[in-house]
Formats: C-alpha cells, sequence, structure tokens
C-alpha cells in the first residue's frame, strides 16, 4: 500500500495536496490497514513505541487503570525510606515531598502540594516531543516525603531539608521534589551546590531574590539571594524566566548579581527559541538545576498558588521552554507552590504534574544521571 502523507505542510500547499490526497480508501488499503491493525493495542509496529507498550501493556493487551492502586508522584514505583536510615538503592532519581509553607508570605496551602500531584492521573508514561518514557526508562521511584521535626519552625524545617538532600546526594542521586513553598529550594541547593556551585534555569512570575524581612530571611521571597550569597548559586549561570507583577522593587539583587532576567513582556517580543537559546547559553554545560514555580503560569491555567499574577506563560510555552533545555546537565530540579485548596478544578495541580513529568524526561537525558 503507498503511504499517505502524514508530515505537516507548508500552510501554501495544504489545500492543493488535500485535493490530491484526501480520497477515500481504496478496497485495498482497507484490507492492508485491517491486516496491520488487527490486533491489540499493544501490538505497535514503530520500535519506538514498542519499547514502551512492552512495559505498560501485559501480554493479554490490559494495563493498569491510572485511577486504581497507591497514588505515587508520575504513577512512579513506590519505595518507602527509613529516615533514620535511609537507603537509596539504585536509584538513578528520586522523587519526593517537601510539604512545607512556613515560607509563604501571602496565601497558604502549598504544603497539601505533593499531595495533591499524587492524585493526577494519566501524566505520561510517554513524552513523544523528548521521545522518552522516563519512569519506565530511569531507575526512578517515589520515596515519600521530607522528614520533619517540626511543622511550627521554619529555621528547623530548612535544617531538616538541608540535611535529607545532603544524604540523597551522597548517594549519587538525583532528587526531583515538589513543595511546599519556594524556601524549600535554598537548602536543598545549599545540599547540591557545596562542592561545585550550581546554575539554574527558573520559571517563575517572581525572582525571589529579596532581602530578610518581618524578622526572618527564610522566606519563599528570598532562596536565592540566600544560596548565592552562600556560594552554591552562580548568579551569572541563573535564568529567570516569565517575572512579572508589582515586586519588581524586590528584585533589583539579581540584576546586581549578573542573573539573566527574561519579564513575561519580553517572551512575545523574544520568543520562545531565543528563550531557550539563552537558557543554554547561560547555564552552559555546568550542573543546573531547574525550579519550576506554578505561579509562573498565568493563573488562567494555575489559579491554585499562594502568589498568582496575571500575564504568565501558557503551559504550552512552558512546555516549550522546557523541551529546549534537553541534554543539559541537570542535577535536581522541583515543581513548587501548587496551593490546591484555590483550584477546585485540580488544573493547577494537573498542569504541575506534567511539568514535573517535563523534568523528569530532561534528566533521562543529563549527563549527571548515573548509569
Amino acid at each position: 500500500m503507498q503511504s499517505r502523507r502524514t508530515e505537516p505542510l507548508p500552510c501554501t500547499t495544504i489545500a492543493a495536496d488535500f485535493a490530491e490526497t484526501n480520497m477515500p480508501l481504496s478496497p485495498e488499503e482497507l484490507q492492508a490497514l485491517r491486516d496491520k491493525f488487527a490486533g491489540s493495542a499493544a501490538d505497535m509496529h514503530d520500535p519506538r513505541f514498542a519499547q514502551v507498550a512492552a512495559s505498560i501493556f501485559s501480554e493479554g493487551g490490559t494495563r493498569a487503570a491510572p485511577y486504581a492502586g497507591v497514588p505515587t508522584l508520575l504513577s512512579a514505583p513506590h519505595r518507602p525510606v527509613d529516615a533514620r536510615n535511609p537507603d537509596f538503592g539504585d536509584l538513578q532519581v528520586a522523587l519526593m515531598g517537601a510539604p512545607m509553607d512556613l515560607g509563604a508570605s501571602n496565601r497558604p496551602g502549598a504544603r497539601f502540594g505533593p499531595r495533591a500531584l499524587r492524585t493526577i492521573e494519566r501524566i505520561g508514561p510517554y513524552n513523544h516531543v523528548l521521545d522518552v518514557a522516563p519512569v519506565h526508562s530511569l531507575r526512578v521511584a517515589d520515596v515519600g516525603d521530607v522528614p520533619f521535626r517540626s511543622r511550627y519552625s521554619l529555621p528547623m524545617c530548612i535544617e531538616d531539608i538541608e540535611a535529607w538532600y545532603h544524604r540523597v546526594a551522597d548517594q549519587g542521586v538525583l532528587p526531583l521534589s515538589v513543595g511546599g513553598d519556594h524556601s524549600i529550594t535554598y537548602p536543598i541547593m545549599k545540599a547540591l551546590g557545596r562542592t561545585q556551585p550550581l546554575g539554574m534555569v527558573h520559571i517563575d512570575a517572581h525572582c525571589d531574590t529579596g532581602g530578610a524581612f518581618d524578622q526572618t530571611r527564610f522566606h519563599h521571597g528570598g532562596p536565592f539571594r540566600l544560596a548565592v550569597l552562600d556560594g552554591v548559586l552562580d548568579p551569572t549561570r541563573c535564568i529567570q524566566i516569565g517575572i512579572r507583577g508589582s515586586s519588581e522593587y524586590l528584585w533589583e539583587f539579581s540584576k546586581d548579581a549578573g542573573m539573566t532576567v527574561v519579564h513575561a513582556e519580553q517572551i512575545a517580543t523574544l520568543g520562545i527559541a531565543e528563550i531557550v537559546r539563552m537558557a543554554r547559553a547561560v547555564v552552559g554545560d555546568g550542573p543546573t538545576y531547574v525550579t519550576f514555580d506554578v505561579d509562573g503560569l498565568d493563573p488562567v491555567f494555575a489559579p491554585g498558588t499562594g502568589t498568582p499574577e496575571i500575564g504568565g506563560l501558557s503551559t504550552r510555552e512552558a512546555l516549550a521552554i522546557l523541551h529546549g533545555l534537553k541534554g543539559l546537565n541537570i542535577v535536581g530540579g522541583d515543581v513548587v507552590e501548587v496551593a490546591p485548596q484555590y483550584d477546585p478544578s485540580t488544573n493547577t495541580a494537573q498542569a504541575g504534574a506534567q511539568m514535573l513529568f517535563e523534568i523528569l524526561s530532561l534528566m533521562a537525558f543529563s549527563p549527571a544521571c548515573k548509569a
């Protein structure tokens, strides 16, 4: 059977091509399709798809229901870890929650983010843009949540997060986390950047490089100032994308430290391809952390967050930026600030889980991912 055109067409030729090829199947063509696709959904002919299907479907052609079983991040296997003596075994990536929002300056509730993302079904398994099924091609598991000594003390929580991620990093495992508010990223960076400062790709409405206020330097508006001043984050290898809103006066540290800031208003004029080029040039081939605050998305896509700002990224734009990071030396990442109680539609958690999946997909191509 002669194959029909399936690739995208230049718009000037679409009408003419349709007139040429949009004809009914001949009896021979229809029979050829019947012969090729008479089997079950597990019978794939493209080798890429067949490999994914072999991981998903049983021999009888069935697969696990996405709404059944114990919910985990990205439906990854669940691997309980002893908080007193954690052993992450041969994992390449550990998915984990950091359910703490004591650093929130506006609406609280991001402590429920990890639980919300665990309840989202049908994320993955296959990333067709990056051509990977990360949960099935990586040794990855949901290892639960950071063990906190207190739900009331923000400084103690910061200490607990850093200590936990030291243990993850010491075993050569890449962490991919769900917050919690953005203050969780500072202690994670302290653990991951202690031998070499990190670069950063940061999608957010806010630069989060503010100073201390209300008697504390630990809050979700200042983690990256702290990380730079502690020497674990290299500001010249940082790009912050989607910045907007009324808090611009708080972010002069970003400029003075040498960070690259892409305001939301620039996205349409620069274009996604240029932003991706800038991001890759800024972070280079050094160790890089990807942090995604859901308020980087416009609240039409993600209303369930503590400090929403209109005029943000669309989910399509955010996905395109992340897809452009394939091959970078990503050593960790997070999705933060999902506060599900402000979004009864669950769209924010859906978007957050999808961004988590994209970062996990990128980790499959990272030079830092151990064999």
